[in-house]
């Protein structure tokens, strides 16, 4: 249960049998298993024969796995701390769901420090909301995610909006393109210094997996 914005700690997680395959990244998981610990061999041998110990490691090994998805196969937000809704909140946005003018109401709150702009907080309150995600006949399905592209002369409160976004959606990850690469978006092959061995890390976009991400300075990223 992250809170936004915080970085997710991560820790090592070891599958065999029939549990392998079975998640791709960006899954949000529930799983049971065991604590063990990797003994570690560090340096030569000692004078007495012994190798010298060093830190060791400790992983869970899965026993068993949930797959947190939702029923039409999309991802699940319960991975990330939630609002909580209570029934007074449900009634009331009920009511404002019968309100004809709810969507100037919806635009008008969106970065309201920020004057004008109408059209773009518009958009931005589609972006909030997501479209409809459709199956069409032959099978294929289309992701009801909407895309905003900002694009504008310097000092016209582009990052305000991207940073109202990070601030209002329950799951959004916000970068900067100048600083950001492929592998920083996407996700990154790192070496463990200690084993060796080489492991995925998720970018920007498998964190924000079923939520928003914010990319700043997208026209300074590197081709």
């Amino acid at each position: 249960m992250i809170p936004t914005g915080e970085m997710p700690r991560t820790f090592v997680v070891t599958v065999d049998r029939e549990l392998t395959d079975k998640l791709t990244p960006g899954n949000r998981v529930k799983l049971v298993g065991v604590l063990g610990i990797i003994a570690q061999q560090m340096g030569g041998a000692g004078a007495s024969g012994q190798a010298n110990k060093g830190v060791n490691k400790s992983y869970i090994r899965a026993l068993g796995l949930q797959s947190e998805m939702n029923k039409d196969g999309g991802p699940s937000t319960t991975g990330f701390s939630m609002p909580t809704i209570t029934a007074e909140d449900e009634e009331q946005i009920t009511t404002m769901a019968r309100d004809p003018e709810i969507y100037d109401k919806l635009t008008k709150s969106i970065a309201s420090t920020i004057y004008g702009h109408p059209d773009i907080k518009k958009a931005i309150a589609c972006l909030l909301f997501g479209g409809s995600p459709k199956k069409l006949p032959d099978g294929m399905k289309l992701r009801g995610d909407i895309n905003v592209l900002l694009l504008g002369d310097p000092s016209v409160a582009k990052s305000q909006f991207l940073k109202f976004v990070e601030r209002v959606a329950p799951i959004a990850v916000y970068t900067s393109g100048k600083g950001s690469s492929a592998a920083g978006l996407t996700a990154a092959v790192i070496k463990d210094n200690a084993t060796g061995e080489f492991q995925l890390e998720g970018g920007a976009m498998v964190l924000a997996d079923g939520g928003v991400v914010c990319i700043d300075e997208f026209d300074k990223m590197r081709p």
